[in-house]
């Protein structure tokens, strides 16, 4: 039993799925996260594949991984990251497969019936964003999660920030018990990111995201000082040994990794590292599918997570999926399939056929000034 396989595929809106084939014709799918390094990830795909995986046996994904981990003098980083784990969790896909089996059931087994879900809500005005969240409320959500403004630069004049916190005081005023998430997405600079936390501090908020970017994790303690919030990071860190890095002095209380990122058994690790300091988990998870479908397989195994991001929706899903079902959220909670492997089964005529199709990509920023604005 070997690998002989390795594909990935980019297909609209801004997905990569990877296929992994062994010799005995079993198939496992994972999904990589690409935004504006598609070929870049493709090409680590490939690089892993030649140099690692075709050849091997695929039953030993922790292996496997290591390898592909520290196989290199030079590793780590996001690209790699990802690369890594669109195949790991097709390794693991075609394990449950060939075993009969869904995924929890090789980590422990389910500890949870479901686990509750949140909705990113959008909008130009506050008018926009309630009518955005009664809809996700009609669909039976019980949080949602706005995100800051755009373009803001290292400090900015109140009008700049002030939308943010009217939309955030009409929610808590429409719907007082409604969870409420802001995240900052690591755009807003140290100066703004504490003034604009403590305009927010009253309106009791579920946490904020990513108030620095991660380069800047360690000042989050300082930042932060005396502002009545909770904190979440942790959608771009790639392994324990990243998120290792918030421990030490720092009040981050709820971390987020990203299956795509970190891979599905290293997702598991970072939850039972956090489970020893009475950390919360609540993994990132704004992309496709597979990426979801694996998450939940997690979340399943885990009683330290308390909410899962949801912002694609079957709507996207379904063109590639041939059980888009499996992926809905049934009064505001999801449900992690007990069928063999990841528990969604892929359409793959479908995505070859939108493999090379246009791609949605993230934007490119300016201050008012010219210079370059985080996204």
């Amino acid at each position: 039993m070997k690998v002989n396989r390795i594909e990935s595929f980019l297909v609209p809106p801004r997905w990569c799925f990877v296929r992994v084939e062994s010799d005995d014709e079993w198939v496992g799918w994972g999904e990589a996260i690409i935004p504006k390094r598609a070929r870049a990830v493709q090409g680590a795909i490939e690089d892993l594949a030649q140099n690692i995986v075709l050849g091997s046996d695929p039953d030993r994904i922790e292996d496997l991984i290591l390898r592909m981990r520290g196989g290199g003098f030079f590793r780590r980083g996001p690209v790699l990251a990802t690369a890594m784990a669109g195949i790991e969790q097709a390794l693991w896909d075609m394990k449950g497969k060939r075993y009969g089996l869904p995924i929890l059931q090789f980590l422990g087994g389910s500890v949870r019936e479901s686990v509750q879900a949140y909705a990113g809500v959008g909008g130009e005005t506050v008018q926009s964003v309630l009518e955005n969240t009664q809809t996700r409320i009609a669909d039976g959500f019980r949080a949602v999660k706005l995100g800051a403004p755009q373009s803001l630069h290292y400090v900015e004049l109140p009008k700049e920030t002030d939308l943010l916190v009217e939309q955030v005081a009409e929610l808590r005023n429409a719907w007082p018990t409604l969870g409420i998430a802001v995240d900052f997405h690591g755009r807003i600079h140290r100066a703004l990111a504490r003034k604009l936390a403590h305009a927010l501090a009253p309106y009791d908020l579920l946490w904020i995201e990513e108030g620095l970017l991660p380069e800047h994790d360690e000042l989050q303690p300082s930042i932060f000082e005396g502002i009545p919030v909770t904190l979440a990071t942790g959608e771009r860190l790639v392994d324990r040994w990243a998120f290792k890095s918030l421990l030490p002095g720092q009040r981050v209380d709820i971390w987020q990794p990203d299956v795509s990122i970190t891979g599905l058994f290293e997702l598991e690790k970072i939850a039972r590292m956090a489970e020893a300091y009475d950390i919360t988990a609540a993994p990132h998870c704004p992309n496709g599918p597979l990426s979801l479908a694996a998450t939940l397989q997690v979340d399943a195994v885990l009683s330290n997570v308390v909410w899962q991001e949801y912002n694609s929706g079957i709507n996207q899903y379904a063109p590639y999926l041939n059980n888009p079902e499996m992926l809905a959220v049934r009064r505001g909670s999801l449900y992690a399939s007990t069928e063999p492997g990841l528990g969604v089964t892929v359409n793959e005529d479908a995505v070859r056929k939108a493999a090379g199709q246009p791609l949605v990509g993230d934007p490119d920023w300016r201050h008012f000034d010219g210079t370059y604005a985080e996204w």
